[in-house]
């Protein structure tokens, strides 16, 4: 988010608590657990001053996961004179290990890594684990592991394989934690993280999400002024809600565009326009430009090449349609933090890059407009809490998100025409019969995948040799981390059987039962 965007909270300054970040995927996915406490945060450098530390009078310090061993040369670190701020400090994962490491114990790589859901030991009574059972599944998800502590700290858990699975500073309010409670794969990771934000740095919970709308919309104002904006309107929640603020902002200073690329699903232009119309009395302009994006992808099978192209068309698209509304100046678009992570876009912190994202790492470097981006520091869930408080329909809040370049990320190897037809009508189906079910607000994001293999079959005693669909289908509640749906089987025969009889060239259907992590949601 742009520096002018960012939401300050002067009146619970009391409340902050401040997230070093090392690079971890999940740094922001931290500070919304902490937010969902009511307890304001702050992502920071991990080589943030304790003179700057101080000026933000955090309660607490909490230390991020990261790529990277702490005893590499060129490992980021944090200062070691904030230990000696007074200030609570939770290192998780990597946080830990350099906690450790500074104040004086070993860290190393073992054979025994851990990845994925570990049973985890509470050997000592400690505030941290309050209300806990003496045993609870947790997240792992490291190479390495504090080999050795110094005699400052006390043990505090393990796993079988994790001789300090938590440990504790004697003397300092400094803890660590080798697992990871901030995903949800740690069922009472949040009764941790609440632990240690009101027993451990005395928090009280008084900030609300409810406060970032009217917050938002008067920066906006400011911002603005008197210029023009275009919005990149898809249909989905994230678009809807940054054009819901923006028109409140500036009203008909805004021009909304839906850019037809071809790679929507069935019927989108249609239900988009019918919607938006319905509800938003503002300029919007459709530009029909599957011609050129199909162009632009003509041979492409990479996936993050595929991602570039049509980052680089869709600003061109803007470009073209805005020198007929004339006079404008920004552009803004409904990018989310995992759209930020994911793309190692994410300004304090060594993050890798996992996929380029159209309206993140995908963009020209000669971008044309001053970029806007309202709710670049937010998850989903929060996005459409932020949808409710602004008075959107419930099919604006509660629909499945579709990723920005489209169908293109979903149909595996060269994109053409034929092939989208077949991922449109197969995906059609799939969502038909997910809400016939009654399961559409029960899921979280479900699509269809068409692969780059085909497969022998017998339809009518006759040999095929066609195309297989991948169903993926997963409950998330903040997109980082995701769990593949327990669908029921009638479904997914139902499923199975309608796109195999009614889509033509397909003759196998399989469901995908991947993780995120370590797997993504989309395939691409």
């Amino acid at each position: 988010m742009p520096e002018n965007l960012k939401l300050e909270e002067p009146h619970v300054a009391d409340e902050r608590v401040l997230v070093l970040d090392f690079g971890s995927q999940y740094a922001q996915l931290i500070a919304r657990r902490i937010r969902e406490q009511n307890v304001y945060c702050e992502i920071v450098r991990h080589n943030i001053t304790p003179e700057r530390v101080l000026e933000h009078r955090p309660r607490g310090l909490i230390l991020s996961g990261g790529p990277s061993s702490v005893y590499q040369p060129n490992a980021p670190r944090c200062d070691p004179r904030l230990f000696e701020l007074g200030l609570p400090i939770l290192g998780i994962c990597y946080g830990m290990q350099l906690a450790c490491d500074v104040l004086g114990g070993k860290v190393e790589s073992t054979p025994a890594r851990e990845y994925g859901r570990a049973k985890c030991t509470f050997t000592v009574d400690d505030l941290l684990f309050s209300g806990l059972p003496d045993e609870t599944q947790v997240w792992m998800s490291h190479g390495d592991q504090v080999s050795r502590v110094s005699e400052e700290f006390v043990p505090l858990a393990k796993t079988d394989t994790c001789p300090y699975a938590a440990v504790r500073h004697r003397t300092l309010p400094v803890y660590g934690l080798q697992f990871h409670p901030e995903v949800t794969h740690t069922p009472l990771g949040s009764t941790v993280l609440r632990n240690f934000l009101f027993d451990v740095c005395g928090c009280r919970g008084t900030w609300k999400l409810g406060d970032f709308a009217q917050e938002t919309i008067a920066r906006l104002r400011d911002r603005i002024g008197k210029e023009r904006v275009i919005c990149g309107l898809s249909g989905g929640v994230d678009s809807s809600v940054t054009a819901a603020l923006l028109y409140q902002a500036i009203g008909s200073q805004l021009s909304c565009i839906l850019v037809d690329n071809g790679l929507l699903r069935k019927d989108e232009q249609r239900s988009v326009v019918a919607e938006f119309s319905h509800h938003f009395k503002t300029d919007l302009h459709v530009v029909d430009a599957e011609e050129r994006f199909l162009e632009a992808l003509a041979g492409v099978t990479d996936p993050q090449e595929k991602r570039r192209r049509i980052g680089h068309v869709f600003i061109d698209c803007f470009k073209s349609e805005a020198v007929k509304i004339k006079g404008v100046k920004y552009l803004a678009q409904g990018t989310l933090y995992p759209d930020v992570i994911e793309s190692g876009a994410a300004a304090d912190g060594p993050a890798a890059t996992i996929k380029l994202h159209h309206n993140v790492g995908g963009l020209p470097a000669e971008l044309g407009f001053d970029l806007i981006e309202p709710l670049r520091d937010l998850f989903k869930d929060e996005v459409r809490r932020l949808g409710e408080e602004l008075g959107l329909p419930e099919d604006y809040v509660w629909r499945h998100p579709f990723p920005g370049p489209g169908l293109a990320v979903r149909c595996l190897g060269e994109v053409t025409p034929a092939r989208l037809s077949v991922l449109r009508e197969a995906d059609a189906l799939v969502v038909e019969e997910i809400k016939i079910a009654g399961l559409y607000r029960q899921t979280s994001q479900v699509f269809a995948v068409l692969l780059p293999v085909q497969s022998v079959g017998v339809m009518g005693d006759a040999r095929t040799y066609e195309n297989v669909v991948a169903i993926r289908c997963v409950n998330t509640d903040d997109f980082m981390t995701a769990d593949w749906s327990r669908l029921p089987y009638e479904v997914l025969a139902r499923i199975s059987t309608r796109i195999i009889n009614e889509v033509h060239g397909v003759n196998r259907v399989v469901y995908d039962i991947s993780s995120k992590p370590p797997a993504t949601i989309e395939w691409e």
